[in-house]
């Protein structure tokens, strides 16, 4: 059995892809996008509705409520877990999603050093001081590759990595290893492509339609059910900017041009993550996805090592 990655920059037509190709192999889908971990949280994820999934079961969608918060060692143990299990009945797996992060930690030996309370409260207590902004900017200056990586929206995630800096003295990084995975070595990613311009496009028409679709009031009715109480899910791309109109800080209009903006820019730090592993074959835009998928599998290239 086999383990099969669809990765790359969101509104690329990575769910649509990983449904064809979980159809072709027998394979049950595992997702990897950090925000559609959450019940509720559907219109604003492009969450694919049931009917769409072509018979095909998903695995680690609405399994936490707005209120709870996630953290990348859980969903490392609990994506390994269901891989065993899947495969234990002769089926693949195949893994979707943009949360480059999320991937790396099945595929790869990622380490999570333990938490250090006075760390952690020392760093919380600056955040307060100095500001979600310069605690970024921080480690922007200790770690470079970790600001690409995590939302500067996400002082949790922030202060986390710069635990991680504190306690081990090594960028938090260091953890992601450079060579191939130890985990499923035979793992195979596939990684879409879009020019810039037409990302663009498709990034307003999907938040156009989202907005159509009833986003303000599934963010609304989120709010009702405590989305603040949660440290992430209330940060989501979208979500954050209506619950800034819900707020009065943006008026309607304001909250969906600032949500474009905000998804070109994710889009972009998504595709600079991704462009550092040389083992994701790009299929590029106008080629066939599944026929391009299965003509690699079955006559596989070298694959490249970092």
């Amino acid at each position: 059995m086999s383990v099969y990655v669809i990765c790359g920059a969101t509104a690329t037509g990575k769910s649509d892809l990983a449904v064809s190709l979980a159809q072709h192999l027998g394979a049950e889908i595992i997702n990897a996008d950090s925000m559609q971990l959450y019940r509720g949280m559907d219109i604003g994820t492009a969450k694919l509705p049931i009917s769409d999934r072509g018979g095909i079961i998903h695995h680690i969608l609405d399994v936490l409520d707005v209120t709870q918060d996630a953290s990348v060692a859980w969903y490392q143990q609990s994506a390994r877990d269901l891989i065993s299990e899947i495969e234990s009945r002769g089926k693949n797996v195949v893994i979707v999603g943009g949360t480059g992060l999320y991937i790396k930690a099945i595929l790869d030996d990622l380490n999570f050093p333990d938490t250090d309370p006075l760390v952690r409260i020392a760093l919380n207590d600056m955040a307060e001081k100095i500001g979600a902004q310069a605690m970024f900017e921080r480690l922007q200056k200790l770690d470079p590759a970790a600001a690409l990586a995590i939302d500067k929206e996400n002082l949790r995630r922030v202060i986390r990595a710069l635990e991680v800096i504190e306690i081990t003295g090594k960028p938090f990084t260091a953890n992601l290893p450079r060579k191939e995975s130890t985990k499923y070595p035979l793992a195979r990613q596939f990684g879409l492509v879009m020019d810039r311009p037409t990302l663009a496009t498709r990034i307003a028409e999907r938040v156009d339609h989202m907005w159509e679709a009833g986003f303000v009031a599934e963010t609304q009715s989120l709010n009702a059910a405590g989305i603040r109480k949660g440290r992430t899910a209330q940060l989501a791309l979208g979500y954050a900017q209506i619950l800034k109109y819900i707020d009065g800080v943006f008026t309607d209009d304001e909250a969906r041009e600032d949500t474009k903006r905000a998804t070109r820019q994710y889009a972009r730090r998504q595709e600079t993550w991704f462009s550092r592993d040389a083992r994701i074959q790009w299929i590029a835009p106008g080629q066939p996805r599944l026929e391009t998928v299965l003509a690699h599998l079955a006559n596989p290239a070298p694959r490249a090592s970092d």
